[in-house]
């Protein structure tokens, strides 16, 4: 990575979450102030303001309008806090986001928006994305040292278990889904927590583990072992197979990833599974060949005949490959689109259940470029470049699984741009801590390195 002289000796005397000293006191506050930044945001998004729907209440799909105006308050609010507090001390962290592929993603969003099928919903969303993914992003900029960092991750994770374990136990009509369930009534037993759906629920208490075995890492003892230990029986409890499963796949592939140093290595044990993964499951629908290979695997790779899904998504991507049908609009409104016979429940699907596919019918194809080479492609690099110079191994190979289990569950789920998504919002944070991780050093780096 090529750096001035000037740049370098910054990146000596300097680092992302760093805070200016210009007297203890006002340092104590500020830091205060960042550190509940980070946890509000981290609560807001994890916990929402709407825990524990009832899903037995014919209402539960309903948008309440004062309930929503209120979401976008919030994250609108708590985004703007932190970039203030980000911009006071971390100017230069925030010029690195700066880049032409940036640019260009936000450039292609605003574009999209401007062709959309439905302007006004698009940009709505689009406006909660973006606060959203602001807050995610500058999240590893505001705690003041990764020691601080540590405890608002594993604050916000334990109170999250915790609320959890209490519904289970105290209201599990609640936070259990119920025969009584108007929607997917056989999923009766499965534990949802707090989260509306036990597939939201699922890879939350994925992250949640990864995060535990980190905290352990670093020398926490009593919090990381709890953390990772409580969320991986709600897991199991949760009945999510992909996230059960992909779970120790992932830990087991990001540590393969994290002891090879060649990037073209990396690469491949990175992405050629993913490619495969994607390839059983939509490119099944693509092509007869692939199709028949599916069908002698002794598993379903279209997760319960999610294949018709796959092709009407398939074909709303014909008909606007460059464009876009509009983002986060198309699925809104699809039961009068024509499909194939004996397909037609796949027009009353919320979205594709594959990131990649979604974002093609959605933002279109140059749009789905965008995104894979600022998601998929870029972090890969920045890895690297913080393995290189040796920088917090432990929080690098944290986001490093992070990410890697975002990139996986996305071939199976739509999440990718979700606006207030936690596995969005916890995907960012990581491709966000990898960037910083490749260009600064953590302040209070507390891991021993090997």
């Amino acid at each position: 990575m090529d750096r001035s002289a000037a740049d370098m000796i910054d990146v000596e005397s300097r680092s992302f979450g760093h805070v200016l000293r210009d007297g203890l006191a006002g340092v104590n506050a500020v830091q205060a102030a960042r550190c509940l930044v980070a946890v509000a945001a981290l609560l807001l998004v994890l916990v929402t303001l709407d825990p524990f729907p009832d899903l037995r209440s014919p209402d539960v799909g309903t948008v309440v309008g004062g309930r929503m105006a209120l979401t976008y308050v919030s994250f609108g609010l708590l985004a703007a806090v932190a970039v203030l507090l980000a911009a006071a001390t971390d100017g230069l962290s925030l010029k690195t986001l700066v880049t032409p592929l940036h640019l260009c993603l936000v450039g292609w969003l605003l574009v999209n928006i401007a062709f959309s099928e439905s302007r006004g919903v698009s940009l709505q969303r689009l406006v909660l994305a973006a606060s959203v993914t602001s807050l995610a992003v500058l999240l590893p900029l505001l705690p003041p040292t990764q020691r601080s960092f540590n405890l608002c991750l594993g604050g916000a994770a334990l109170a999250l278990l915790v609320l959890c374990y209490l519904g289970v136990f105290l209201a599990p009509q609640f936070s259990i889904h119920t025969a009584l369930d108007i929607t997917e009534p056989q999923l009766a037993g499965d534990w949802r927590g707090s989260f509306g759906h036990k597939n939201v629920a699922s890879p939350v208490m994925t992250i949640l583990v990864y995060i535990g075995i980190y905290l352990c890492a670093v020398g926490s003892f009593v919090m990381g072992p709890a953390i990772a230990m409580l969320a991986g029986i709600f897991l199991i409890f949760t009945g999510g197979k992909t996230s059960s499963v992909l779970c120790l796949a992932i830990y087991v592939l990001a540590s393969l990833v994290y002891v090879t140093r060649s990037l073209w290595l990396k690469r491949i044990i990175c992405f050629v599974p993913l490619i495969v993964m994607n390839l059983l499951t939509v490119g099944s629908v693509l092509s007869p060949a692939l199709g028949a290979m599916t069908r002698l695997l002794p598993l379903d790779p279209t997760f319960t005949g999610r294949s018709a899904i796959w092709e009407f998504a398939l074909a709303a991507v014909a008909e606007k490959p460059i464009i876009g049908h509009g983002y986060a609009a198309f699925w809104d409104d699809v039961s009068e689109r024509q499909t194939t016979q004996g397909a037609e429940w796949a027009t009353t699907a919320a979205h594709s259940h594959n990131s990649y596919l979604d974002l093609a019918v959605t933002i279109g194809l140059p749009g789905l470029l965008l995104v894979i080479l600022v998601f998929v492609l870029a972090p890969l690099g920045n890895f690297q470049s913080a393995q290189a110079y040796n920088r917090s191994s432990a929080l690098a190979k944290l986001f490093l699984t992070v990410w890697l289990f975002g990139l996986y569950y996305g071939a199976t789920e739509t999440f990718l741009l979700e606006r207030q998504s936690p596995i969005w919002f916890m995907f960012v944070l990581a491709v966000a801590g990898l960037h910083f991780l490749a260009r600064f050093q953590c302040v209070g780096q507390v891991e021993p390195e090997h």
